[in-house]
């Protein structure tokens, strides 16, 4: 019995130190898991927004270089091989269907040299982020039959006015698809619509560029390594499974206790690995959201100011206006007359005529 007994009890303490590896395995692995619908929800929620966009032809023997900007670059090659060149960074070959996104504040340069030994001429290009006039204006670096061919721009992806997917990128994600991933489609569409400049066409351009970029977190996600790290907010799949359910219901009664659990995390880790993935702390995140959702629904010109107030989680009109003046410097009543004059316009119409025919 005894014997036993020392047996049972040292085969339990041999596997003692086993146990909290072997959990925090499966933990990670289930918290990989458990972001795929966190995920979902998130690219559901993401804003994206063209800055500019254009096509750039590189002739052989040619570079054509780009300043550094504020905002995180998209370049996909339609035909042709190269190489880009962002910051310091080493070359990154360019085949057809090459997607590549650059970080913010690096400048890169586009080299459809033949070779390393070849000659070339450096042509800067003048167009910067932000320069719409120049959107769809094609970029040419000499005159000859093009050694690359490319789509390039600059976008912003985020879920407030500062939560940016990509702001913290540090070196520039590169993927390659082909022709039957319609990356190239969908890119030469929403040049065409910024072109054309029909009514609705930044709602265009913005909804297939966010195709472009789920279409490359499916990529990241498919890959082995779940290459989610170059994604700021996408990091930390406890962090994102918190995000996600602030970013869907940012007028429900959150806070970081209630966050901190959702995360399955201390209050303390929850709050520093927060800042780490997004990058502010989790209370000025809900803020931009419910800021976000309300300029949103102020666009819309549907609820009344007290029902908008109410679906964002304040209290009280005053609160509401308080904050969203801090965010917006304008009262809610005064950005809507802005952002909708028409519904304004017609609104005085219809009140005077109704005064005149009372």
């Amino acid at each position: 019995m005894t014997a036993t007994f020392v047996r049972a009890k040292q085969a339990t303490n041999l596997a003692t130190p086993i146990t909290p590896t072997f959990n925090a395995a499966r933990d990670n692995v289930q918290n990989l898991r458990a972001s795929r619908p966190d995920l979902g929800i998130l690219m559901a929620m993401l804003e994206v927004d063209v800055i500019s966009l254009t096509e750039c032809s590189v002739s052989r023997n040619r570079q054509l270089s780009f300043p550094a900007s504020e905002a995180a670059g998209i370049h996909y090659n339609l035909e042709g091989i190269g190489q880009m060149f962002v910051g310091t960074g080493p070359a990154i070959p360019l085949t057809p269907h090459t997607l590549v996104i650059t970080p913010p504040k690096q400048p890169f340069r586009i080299d459809a040299a033949p070779g390393a030994a070849a000659r070339t001429e450096m042509v800067e290009a003048r167009w910067k982020s932000g320069d719409l006039s120049e959107t769809g204006k094609r970029i040419s670096a000499g005159n000859g039959d093009p050694g690359v061919n490319m789509i390039c721009g600059y976008f912003h992806a985020s879920y407030g006015a500062s939560i940016d997917l990509f702001a913290t990128l540090a070196s520039p994600i590169v993927e390659r698809f082909d022709a039957t991933d319609q990356l190239g489609y969908r890119l030469e569409a929403a040049l065409t619509e910024l072109v054309d400049r029909q009514v609705g066409m930044e709602a265009m351009a913005t909804a297939l560029l966010k195709q472009v970029l789920i279409t490359l977190l499916r990529r990241s996600l498919n890959s082995g390594d779940l290459r989610l790290k170059q994604f700021s907010i996408l990091s930390d799949p406890q962090v994102t499974r918190a995000f996600a359910r602030m970013a869907a219901d940012p007028g429900a009664l959150h806070s970081v206790t209630t966050l901190s659990e959702i995360a399955g995390l201390s209050r303390s880790a929850f709050m520093a690995r927060f800042a780490s993935a997004v990058g502010c702390s989790p209370m000025a995140a809900l803020r931009q959201l419910r800021m976000r959702k309300a300029s949103n629904l102020l666009t819309a010109n549907v609820l009344s100011i007290e029902q908008i107030a109410h679906a964002i989680g304040y209290e009280s009109r005053s609160s509401f206006s308080r904050a969203f003046r801090r965010a917006f410097g304008n009262d809610p009543a005064e950005y809507r007359a802005l952002a909708v004059p028409s519904a304004v316009n017609d609104a005085g119409v219809r009140t005077r005529i109704s005064e005149m025919t009372d």
